[in-house]
């Protein structure tokens, strides 16, 4: 199928998207432009300002995976505040947890009980023993940065090109043809990117091994996978390599699992079996309190320790904050992590995912798109550490081979946290002979953290080798509900539903997601009869300009909510 976009066509679906926009938000403009006589550009935080239409809407209240904004729209929340809401928005248990705090004290710079249990519960999650708070992911990265170089006398740090470690100076930059360069969009660079930073290209060993064989750098800090520019997995073998030239050249090594939380309790640190010194993260761990953490392992604490006891004092070294491990969010984190974020939310969060991009991939491949997912899931890796116990890793790697010599497409495929289903009938196959079909998909991945195995391919396993592992009633679950005709249909977006759709079990078209944030694509799929949409996704490239693909032949699916 051609996929050119039809740019003048594109034109005019935005010039009438806006316009019922303007439409249907009257209020929201209205506190817009009052906005603009006091906030920078009319909002709170300059990021708000990155709105497909004319302006923001401006929200009323939120709970769960829903909102509602000032004109009375309600919407299921598919960004859930960039993660920062990954737990759905006001969940009860945490709710509970601040008000009580709240009444008792908010902030008084002296530990509290909890954060005793906090940092017990981060180490068992996480393995690393020792943990410090703070309230953003990038004052956690900001901090170890400070201490890697202080333990080491080093004076850089290595990071990777279009990495995302939050507003970290010394981590916007880029390689350039050998040359560290500030990364575009960088504003107010305090120096040269070269002076603080070594960029390196995400799975380059060699340039990796390179860079540290200065000598200089402190640390390495690294996402699992990134995150910001879509999603980049690590090639085989890399997060080895990562490890081995580390110790190797004298540089500790950071993981930054604030993006990368998604793929299990203990992240993709627990779930790919990484060995940090330090691990940051922040966003969700509060259910969208200010908060996060940074933990170290024992030989890295020691040696903090034994640096800040030679200081005259440590309050005034850029390590810390006023409000850093306050009572608030450390009641939110402990209600979080016990009581939401839990080993089961994980494992039935992870399970949607996979039943969302299975669904929009399947739409993808229908109507012949370039495009691909890429999904962190827990324990899909390619080489021999899929499970460090028992032979499970070859095990699952004899699996992937033997689904790919019998012509089955086996994937990575993104997590987008908590998310609300909608239910359709079932994708058929491409259709050509010889491709393979929806239903010869396989996925193998590691279930969860105790190390129980599954492996997913709709047909017999005995097809594809010996019974490596029994069917987990999760899969058994999510196959039944693929026997009986549903997909999964969802959008890392805003999608707008009224209760009228929901009542009225209207018609709707199948819309594919935006892939990325930064592939900001403008989709149309509503070119048939009268129908109400369920979502209306327009944004830009910041370097391509506007691109889309018109869906001219979707077909329309019932709409049935699911909760998440």
């Amino acid at each position: 199928m051609d996929s050119t976009v039809d740019r003048a066509r594109l034109r005019q679906l935005m010039e009438r998207e806006e316009e019922a926009f303007v439409a249907s938000h009257p209020l929201s403009a209205e506190l817009f432009e009052r906005g603009k006589a006091n906030l920078l550009a009319g909002v709170p935080m300059p990021w708000m300002s990155e709105w497909a239409g004319p302006y923001p809407v401006f929200v009323q209240e939120a709970h769960g995976a829903r909102f509602t904004d000032v004109d009375g729209i309600e919407y299921i929340d598919f960004c859930l505040g960039d993660t920062g809401g990954m737990t759905g928005h006001s969940p009860e248990p945490a709710v509970k947890a601040i008000a009580e705090q709240a009444a008792k004290g908010i902030t008084l710079m002296l530990p509290s009980e909890d954060s005793i249990w906090v940092g017990a519960e981060m180490q068992r999650r996480f393995g690393l023993p020792f943990w410090q708070f703070c309230l953003t992911a990038t004052d956690a990265n900001r901090f170890t940065i400070r201490l890697a170089r202080a333990i080491t006398g080093r004076p850089k740090v290595l990071t990777y090109s279009w990495c995302y470690h939050g507003s970290v100076d010394e981590t916007i930059a880029i390689d350039r043809e050998g040359v560290t360069v500030s990364r575009p969009g960088n504003i107010g660079p305090p120096v040269p990117a070269e002076t603080t930073t070594r960029a390196v290209e995400w799975n380059d060993v060699e340039a990796l091994g390179a860079a540290l064989a200065h000598g200089d750098v402190a640390c390495v800090l690294a996402e699992p996978a990134l995150t910001n520019i879509g999603i980049v997995p690590p090639e085989p073998g890399y997060h080895e390599a990562l490890r081995e030239l580390t110790r190797k050249h004298g540089a500790y090594l950071v993981i930054d699992e604030t993006h990368t939380i998604c793929a299990g309790p203990g992240g993709a640190t627990r779930a790919w079996g990484l060995e940090p010194d330090f691990l940051t993260i922040g966003k969700p761990l509060a259910s969208g309190v200010p908060a996060a953490c940074y933990g170290m392992s024992e030989e890295v604490a020691q040696r903090v320790q034994s640096f800040m006891e030679t200081l005259p004092t440590s309050d005034v070294g850029g390590v810390g904050g006023t409000l850093s491990g306050n009572a608030l969010s450390l009641a939110a984190m402990r209600a979080t992590l016990e009581q939401v974020l839990t080993d089961e939310a994980f494992e039935r969060m992870i399970g949607l995912g996979e039943r969302w991009s299975d669904g929009v991939q399947a739409a993808i491949s229908r109507h012949g798109l370039p495009w691909t997912i890429q999904r962190l899931v827990a324990g899909l890796r390619e080489d021999d550490v899929l499970h460090r116990r028992a032979g499970h890793g070859r095990r699952h790697q004899a699996a992937h081979e033997q689904a790919r010599d019998r012509g089955v497409a086996v994937r990575k495929v993104v997590d987008v946290g908590l998310v609300h289903l909608a239910r359709g009938r079932r994708v058929r196959g491409q259709g050509d002979a010889g491709e393979p079909r929806v239903g010869e998909q396989a996925a193998v991945e590691r279930r969860d953290q105790v190390g129980r195995h599954a492996e997913e391919i709709e047909r017999p396993t005995s097809e594809v080798g010996n019974r490596l592992v029994p069917e987990s009633p999760v899969l058994a679950q999510k196959r039944r509900i693929r026997d009986s005709g549903q997909v999964l249909l969802a959008c890392r977006s805003v999608f707008q539903v009224t209760q009228r759709d929901v009542l009225a079990d209207e018609k709707v078209h199948k819309l594919p997601s935006r892939l990325s944030r930064h592939w900001k694509v403008a989709e149309e799929c509503f070119d048939r009869p009268p129908v109400t949409p369920i979502a209306r996704n327009v944004v830009r490239d910041p370097v391509r300009g506007i691109a889309g693909h018109q869906l001219v032949d979707a077909e329309p699916i019932p709409v049935e909510e699911t909760a998440a």
